[in-house]
């Protein structure tokens, strides 16, 4: 990992383990990146302003109000590429995911939309509190990298999870943000999530299971690698990703809508969403009375895939199979048919794939054999689709 001048944000939490945060500087400078050292008020109870700015080479600030004629919280937010906090704290973690702006550090995470390496460290029994660890899944879901903290002993006496990660291990961690997020630079990736819904009436509607879990993870996995990310959403109870365009919809014809407003100035589409293949041919004003709801006449929707297929230029478009079996060879006809250039054929006959973390499947490539996908999570899927999407796009 070399830093070529790239910039990092240092936040720093008020916590004891806040000292071993001069060797994680002292490292990333000697990597080559550029750091800025952003203290929370209370750490400086254990590492003053003077040692964080002999180690950084730069002027250290802790409030909104301190530099204002530089609008600091900004500058260093469109300055930067990277943002490590280490250590934070439970509380440090709880006001990023509430989105407090009470100090500097908190304002800069608002105001930046680069990858985030969180870097916990507290007693045990506040780790494994319910609310950090619903604030933790909150922020993982967001985007956010969120580590594990080391075991080992701790300040109080105590023993358990909850300590410091050694400095190789969150280089480590870093690494692997820094080394991947690269290869999407310059690159925008449009997506869509979730399932639309066409409505009956104004309180019934045809819908699907979708949750949104694959193409949020696909979103997610493409703004860690750098890429300008677009997420076309439809009815998913999932958080807005911190840093990606979102576009929400309803239905097929709002998809379509927003997928040919995008996809021009796109290079990557990764069609994940589950789009209804029927609406109702006429929407009742009210709603309609049990008695008389004996058929319900269809109209078939706009194939979505298809269509936005049939303008492509320069891009590479990645189609999805939910079917009730494995079909390689359907598989195969239908992403010649519809003109996507990968298609990932995924079993649902089970149903249990339907707002899971994980998938199987297949991996089909225009000119490669398929690749089976064993049981593995959204996340994993979402790179391994984006790898061959980029192979692809040359």
């Amino acid at each position: 990992m070399q830093g070529f001048g790239r910039e990092v944000i240092l936040g720093v939490g008020g916590g004891i383990a806040a000292y071993k945060s001069c060797d994680l500087l002292r490292r990333l400078r000697d990597l080559g990146f550029g750091v800025t050292v952003v203290p929370t008020p209370s750490s400086l109870n254990f590492v003053g302003s003077a040692t964080w700015e002999a180690l950084s080479g730069r002027k250290v600030t802790t409030e909104v109000f301190e530099s204002v004629e530089e609008v600091r919280h900004i500058s260093l937010a469109k300055n930067s590429q990277f943002i490590i906090i280490a250590p934070a704290t439970a509380d440090l973690i709880a006001r990023i995911t509430a989105g407090r702006a009470d100090d500097l550090l908190t304002n800069v995470i608002l105001a930046s939309d680069s990858p985030v390496l969180i870097v916990p460290a507290m007693h045990p029994e506040m780790w494994n509190d319910a609310a950090t660890k619903a604030n933790v899944k909150t922020l993982r879901q967001r985007g956010y990298h969120v580590m594990d903290p080391d075991v080992g002993a701790l300040t109080s006496g105590d023993v358990g999870q909850g300590r410091f990660p050694e400095t190789s291990r969150i280089l480590e961690e870093f690494s692997a943000i820094t080394d991947v997020q690269s290869d999407l630079r310059g690159k925008k990736v449009l997506v869509t999530a979730g399932g639309t819904r066409e409505a009956i009436d104004p309180v019934r509607y045809i819908g699907n299971l979708s949750s949104g879990k694959q193409g949020y993870a696909v979103a997610r996995s493409a703004l860690t690698r750098g890429a300008e990310v677009t997420l076309i959403s439809a009815n998913s109870n999932l958080p807005d990703i911190q840093g990606v365009k979102m576009i929400k919809v309803e239905n097929a014809h709002q998809m379509l809508k927003a997928l040919e407003d995008e996809f021009s100035h796109s290079d990557i589409l990764v069609m994940s969403a589950a789009v209804a293949d029927a609406r109702p041919l006429q929407l009742a004003e009210s709603k309609i009375r049990k008695s008389e709801f004996t058929n319900i006449a269809l109209i078939e929707n706009p194939d979505l895939l298809q269509t936005i297929s049939a303008r492509k230029a320069h891009q590479v478009i990645v189609g999805f199979a939910a079917e009730t079996s494995e079909n390689l060879h359907a598989a195969q006809e239908k992403m010649t048919a519809k003109g996507a250039d990968i298609l990932y054929l995924n079993d649902v006959s089970g149903g249990d794939i339907f707002n899971s973390e994980t998938t199987h499947g297949f991996i089909l490539a225009q000119g490669k054999e398929p690749l089976k996908v064993a049981e593995t999570t959204k996340d994993t899927l979402a790179h391994q689709l984006l790898d061959e999407a980029l192979l692809q796009l040359g």
